[in-house]
């Protein structure tokens, strides 16, 4: 298969994550107005996303037990955790709405892997329900994938 048989093949695929919250108005408030997502189809028992140009589908429920057992150079970070990938000048203009926002980081933004190969900036927080979100910031998008 490929793209000239199959131009379907060509178009980006977007990833689907359904999680648990036990709020869905404090979800609609963290989703929709601190991060600036647009608010999908719902019920009276999930709500969906448009997480970045990702369907995120938060369903009312027991989120998932998160530790900080994730080894990132010095620090622990929580596990499991979801996030998403941004050019350097989005990432900044997040990390200013969360810290506006008085969002409560678990790893404050910074930079990391400075001046090698991937060098990204990274911050972690928790939505309502304590679900652990990483945004990272490149500054190109051959970055991300930089050995």
């Amino acid at each position: 298969m490929d793209e000239s048989t199959h131009p379907e093949l060509s178009t980006p695929s977007l990833f689907h994550l359904a999680i648990h919250v036990t709020d869905l108005e404090q979800a609609r408030r963290f989703y929709g107005d601190v991060l600036g997502c647009r608010e999908g189809r719902s019920t009276d028992s999930w709500v969906d996303f448009d997480f970045f140009g990702h369907q995120l589908s938060l369903h009312l429920g027991e989120p998932i037990r998160t530790t900080r057992t994730g080894r990132v150079g010095e620090h622990l970070v929580p596990m499991p955790h979801f996030g998403l990938v941004l050019l350097l000048p989005q990432w900044q203009a997040l990390a200013r709405r969360l810290e506006k926002a008085g969002i409560e980081f678990v790893l404050r933004p910074q930079v990391r892997f400075e001046g090698q190969p991937g060098e990204q900036w990274t911050m972690f927080f928790c939505d309502p329900s304590g679900n652990p979100l990483e945004v990272k910031g490149f500054a190109s998008a051959e970055g991300i994938y930089a050995h």
